[in-house]
């Protein structure tokens, strides 16, 4: 089991009853679609109850993608962390990586989905902040990609970091649970999708001209 999975093994407090409940019923109904006597009901206590937790959904909402953003910062530096001080090749800490993501892409859809259609209703401070995790996180994967393929450049590594969490994040769009195959064969096969991404970015293809065609490599 991932350091992230195991995390999630201990009973979840009540808070975290509650933001896990206002995730599904977000995801599921849309922001304003879902009231607090709701979420309350999910939970076995009052709407009004809710109010010694949370101010509100927007204070809920806000809790729950600028928490998701800073758990996935601090999984990837922790997998780095672990790496610096270990044996581990440059290959074992980008397949760590991807092993954490694709616990959150399978075990919070929800998440996902409301980072996708709420993220615009967070307040300004928590967008921005939103935002800027996430760069830290891309960050994080970019520097263990190039150091598994030293020749990518920069930028490119970038991008196919930003294509490989696209892939990872479609969970939400591949059905209903049960018409997935098992949850260990849907890991694997993302993993591999994956590593696939960014080995076939590092591979020698096309390259630009100054005009912005591509024209292959030795013409």
């Amino acid at each position: 089991m991932s350091t992230h999975a195991a995390a999630r093994v201990a009973a979840p407090t009540r808070r975290e009853q509650i933001l896990r409940e206002a995730a599904r019923l977000f995801a599921e109904r849309g922001f304003h679609g879902v009231g607090v006597d709701e979420i309350g009901a999910a939970v076995g206590i009052s709407g009004p109850g809710l109010y010694r937790h949370f101010p509100g959904k927007d204070a809920m909402l806000a809790e729950l993608l600028v928490g998701i953003s800073e758990r996935l910062l601090a999984g990837g530096r922790l997998r780095v962390s672990e790496d610096a001080s270990g044996d581990r090749s440059p290959e074992a800490l980008l397949d760590a990586l991807i092993e954490g993501h694709i616990d959150f892409a399978l075990d919070d859809r929800p998440l996902i989905t409301l980072h996708d259609r709420e993220l615009d209703r967070l307040r300004d401070t928590d967008r921005k902040r939103v935002r800027r995790l996430q760069r830290e996180y891309v960050e994080v994967w970019v520097a263990a990609v190039r150091d598994l393929y030293p020749d990518l450049a920069e930028n490119e590594a970038r991008a196919a970091v930003h294509a490989v969490f696209g892939l990872l994040n479609s969970t939400p769009h591949l059905g209903r649970p049960g018409a997935l195959p098992g949850r260990a064969a849907t890991a694997a096969l993302l993993h591999r999708l994956a590593r696939g991404a960014f080995a076939a970015a590092a591979e020698p293809g096309a390259r630009q001209d100054p005009s912005g065609a591509t024209e292959p490599d030795g013409s």
